[in-house]
């Protein structure tokens, strides 16, 4: 594994939105999803906004590998665990960056219920 540019966490990190697609077992790409990302000091973060059954969720979570889209930067990563400790500071990313759209939208990935299904995008 590697890690972040600056460039590249600044472009991605900066990103309205991104895409997220996982590896199948016979190492294809599947379909790509979009959905929102933050960065929250050098680590790149995304979250389930419907909770662990959403299905991009899933899939990345079986996989564990995926390719992502956002900023003008395509990488492939690693899907791993945001540690424990670093939920305050993504709940603050998130809001910094997405409050705008009202409580409705963002507080589907704030709270107790999105901290299983946060994931830490590692370069792979």
């Amino acid at each position: 594994m590697s890690t972040w540019t600056e460039d590249d966490l600044r472009r991605v990190g900066g990103a309205e939105e991104l895409k997220v697609a996982s590896f199948r077992r016979d190492g294809t790409l599947r379909p790509y999803t979009t959905i929102w990302v933050v960065r929250s000091g050098d680590d790149i973060y995304v979250r389930s906004a419907h909770g662990p059954d959403n299905g991009w969720f899933r899939r990345a979570k079986a996989s564990r590998h995926g390719r992502i889209k956002a900023g003008g930067v395509e990488r492939d990563v690693a899907f791993t665990d945001a540690a424990p400790d670093a939920r305050s500071a993504i709940d603050a990313a998130y809001h910094a960056k997405y409050d705008r759209y009202g409580p409705r939208i963002v507080n589907t990935v704030l709270g107790d219920q999105v901290i299983e299904t946060t994931f830490r995008l590692v370069p792979a």
